[in-house]
């Protein structure tokens, strides 16, 4: 068994006294684990650190065996990811996420917005709009996606303000009013297309939207804890949202 695909170094763990195993995200095969011999040499641990994009060939007598990997660097961005906490969190959190997914299901949607996120979580705010959208992606890949894009009590598609709990669906403001204390705020920049960053307590919002579905969907029944670098990052995030203000 052999292929050939792109994919993105989402994690790795030790495999022996020289070898590591590494996980991927790739293009066309999904999350996939493989084993790179002599993983751990100095030559070879620059290239493999979360973050990096690669050229991976994998090979394996049977198909169902973990199999090992021939990796070529395409995009080695891993030290400069390691350089700021938003881009340490960042990395983190993007692949705690992936792993919710089943090993080699392919989700190709979920390769490209994460090659495109990466080179943004340098910047907290801009990367934290990315990653939450990213939330949003994820939530719709495992089967609970959510309806942001028309009121669940009147059909308008103008004016949405909340989310509810129980549905995962848009309110507007006027039908959502009343119960505006149960409702979730629903930031206006995850429903459009992004023009601009959007204000980082906007950002703050959108993580808690995300963050509620996620506990109630996929980590609670799971038995799972969301990852400790997700707090962290949206305190990045709420902090830069007070040093704006106290700079203005």
């Amino acid at each position: 068994m052999q292929w050939t695909d792109e994919g993105i170094i989402i994690g790795t763990r030790r495999h022996g006294e020289t070898s590591l195993i590494v996980e991927l995200m790739t293009a066309e095969h999904g999350r996939h684990l493989g084993m790179v011999r002599g993983g751990r040499s100095r030559k070879q641990q620059p290239l493999l650190q979360p973050g990096n994009s690669v050229t991976a060939t994998w090979r394996a007598r049977l198909d169902e065996h973990l199999g090992n990997f021939t990796l070529e660097a395409t995009t080695q961005r891993a030290a400069l990811l390691m350089e700021s906490q938003s881009g340490l969190y960042g990395v983190q959190i993007l692949g705690a996420l992936v792993r919710l997914l089943p090993e080699r299901d392919p989700h190709a949607q979920v390769y490209a917005a994460l090659e495109a996120i990466l080179g943004w979580l340098g910047k907290p705010v801009a990367g934290g709009a990315l990653i939450v959208r990213f939330e949003v992606l994820m939530l719709e890949e495992l089967g609970f996606g959510l309806d942001l894009h028309q009121c669940a009590a009147t059909g308008v598609t103008e004016d949405l303000a909340y989310v509810s709990p129980k549905s995962g669906r848009a309110v507007s403001r006027s039908a959502g009013e009343p119960w505006r204390d149960r409702m979730l705020p629903l930031p206006g920049f995850l429903r459009e297309t992004p023009v601009e960053t959007p204000a980082s307590g906007d950002i703050v919002d959108a993580f808690r939207l995300t963050g509620y579905f996620l506990d109630r969907h996929v980590y609670g029944p799971r038995g799972m804890e969301p990852p400790d670098a997700r707090e962290r990052f949206v305190a990045l995030v709420a902090r830069s949202d007070a040093a704006r203000l106290a700079g203005a």
